[in-house]
Order: structure tokens, then sequence, then C-alpha cells
């Protein structure tokens, strides 16, 4: 085997390090957004319930059908304002969560970036006499990789955001189609 250089296995042991920092975080932000994402499918089930219990004696009261058909109709509103508004909540949920695995992806992308620039330096700095032509090779791979993970970022931000509009495209339409439907049922 050939011997590691301790600069080497030094900067090797702080890139696991840092790239272990990354992974906790970022998978502490999923637990986040997970437990965010439950509370407010347990608030928005309770709520629910209350909702339908509520209605349901309203509608039991209910003297005649058009009575009947008026409470129906009346429920409309209300339900669809709350469909928006946990659709919103949503989006806010996952638009945040979002944002922050691209902004630690960047991030860390460029701290590994940073760190393979210092291991090429150093590697070149403690390289045999006669090895230019193979740094100069694994310097051209270095700065074929940083452009492609460079490319990667901007592909999956770009997907990111369109993501994010088609979602708020889609609350947009389905706000839209409930306020109508609203409209409609108080004439």
């Amino acid at each position: 085997m050939f011997p590691i250089p301790d600069p080497i296995s030094g900067a090797a042991r702080a890139n696991l390090e840092a790239q272990l920092a990354a992974f906790t975080a970022l998978s502490t932000r999923m637990v986040e957004s997970f437990e965010q994402v439950i509370d407010l499918n347990i608030n928005a089930g309770k709520a629910l319930l209350e909702d339908q219990a509520i209605t349901t004696r309203q509608l039991l009261a209910a003297k005649d059908p058009q009575e009947l058909m008026s409470l129906a109709a009346a429920q409309a509103q209300p339900a669809a304002a709350k469909m928006i508004a946990y659709g919103r909540h949503l989006a806010n949920i996952t638009g945040s969560v979002q944002a922050d695995l691209v902004r630690t992806a960047e991030e860390s992308m460029a701290e590994a970036g940073r760190k393979m620039g210092s291991y090429a330096d150093e590697a070149g700095r403690n390289a045999p006499p006669g090895a230019d032509g193979l740094m100069a090779m694994f310097r051209t791979a270095f700065g074929n990789a940083s452009a492609g993970y460079e490319q990667f970022n901007r592909v999956a931000k770009q997907a990111a955001e369109a993501m994010e509009a088609n979602m708020t495209a889609s609350v947009n339409q389905f706000t839209d189609a409930a306020e109508k439907t609203a409209g409609r049922a108080k004439k």
C-alpha cells in the first residue's frame, strides 16, 4: 500500500467530518419538516371532525328540504377556504424545506470544491519530481468535476423553482375554482 501523507489524511478526515455535519443538518431539517406536516395534518383532521359534527347537527335540525339545501350550500365556502389555507400552509412548509436543502447543497458543494482545490495544491507540493503531467491531468479532472457539480446545482435549482411555481399555480387555480363554486352556492 502507498502511505498517505498526513496533510492529506487530515484534510480527508476534515472533509468527512464536514460531510457528516452537513448530512446531520439535512436529516434534522427533514425530520423537522415531517413533524410540521404531521402537526398540520393532525390539526386539520381535528378541525375537520369538529366542523363535520357541527354541520351534521345543523343539517339534522333543518325543517324542510329548502333549508337543508341552503345550509349545505353555506358550508361550501368555509370548507373551500380551509382547504386553500391547508394547501398554502403545506406549500410554505415544502418551500421552506426546499430552500434549506438547496442552500445546504450549494454550501456543501462550494466547500467541497475549496477543499478539493487545497487537496490538489497540497498533492502538487508533495508530488515527486516528474509528476507534473499527472498533476495537470488531476487538475483538469477536478475542474471538469467542479463544472459538472455546478451544472447539476443549476439544473436542480431550476427544477425546484419549476416545482414551486407549479405548486403555487395549482393552489391559485384551486382557490379560484373554490371561490367561484362558493359564489354560485350563495346565489
